[in-house]
């Protein structure tokens, strides 16, 4: 399958897969991503997947828009399987109550109760297709069918890092705290967006994330290890063997 490379402005490209939401799409994506980082193109700046796309950032000084084309073709060629090594991030998240001022909405919307809006959203394994909107937002695919839910009419002024949402067929995190239209069902302590680390996002395009419930108790001692620093998210790699974060 060739590849399909479009100009964007005179310093960045983008390479455009099958356009729809999919994991062997994503994958492509990731896969891509992943060989021009570990082959660096001298004069690229930043690269960019989303659900279907892969945008390049570069010095058009260093390196022209046909060589950088030229180059990425090497790469879709290159002989050798790709092995996808995804990390499994979960999440401890507190339902409804201020935490999710949603939820009784969203269950409702589909004729469910609460408990198993919960049930459902925590019952799924997500993928992260692409981060976006603000710092380390992750969009979220994998929602059971049975919770798509339309966005708010009206968008909120203020939603609180943290907030877990749903808007359509995607759930996802609120990384830091700003406005947004998404159904708010609970929340998580665990930052995903810090400066203070390297790098600031937790999670990368790739990942799979699970949400845990978790008690109002068990939510507060999360935030208070999280205020000293001594909360570790719970992360394995794709053997099942724990990692902090790299």
């Amino acid at each position: 399958m060739s590849l399909t490379c479009l100009p964007v402005g005179d310093m960045a490209l983008t390479v455009v897969f099958e356009q729809k939401i999919a994991e062997n799409i994503n994958r492509r994506v990731v896969e891509m991503a992943s060989r021009l980082a570990k082959r660096p193109v001298k004069g690229v700046v930043e690269i960019v997947p989303a659900y279907a796309s892969l945008t390049i950032y570069y010095d058009p000084l260093i390196i022209s828009y046909q060589e950088m084309v030229e180059r990425l073709h090497e790469l879709d060629h290159m002989s050798g399987e790709y092995e996808e090594k995804q990390r499994i991030v979960t999440f401890p998240a507190l339902y409804g109550g201020e935490q999710g001022p949603d939820l009784n909405d969203v269950a409702d919307h589909h004729g469910l109760t609460p408990q198993q809006v919960i049930d459902l959203h925590t019952s799924a394994l997500y993928r992260v297709y692409m981060l976006g909107f603000s710092p380390g937002f992750p969009y979220l695919g994998g929602l059971p069918r049975q919770l798509s839910t339309p966005r708010l009419d009206t968008p909120r002024l203020h939603i609180p890092a943290g907030a877990i949402g749903i808007a359509g067929s995607q759930t996802g995190i609120y990384s830091i705290d700003s406005p947004g239209g998404w159904r708010i069902i609970a929340h998580t302590p665990v930052p995903l967006f810090r400066l203070d680390e390297d790098p600031p996002f937790l999670l990368r395009v790739g990942d799979l994330v699970r949400f845990m419930p978790v008690t109002d108790e068990e939510y507060q001692e999360i935030v208070q290890q999280v205020n000293h620093g001594t909360y570790q998210p719970q992360i394995v790699d794709h053997t099942g063997k724990e990692v902090n974060g790299s």
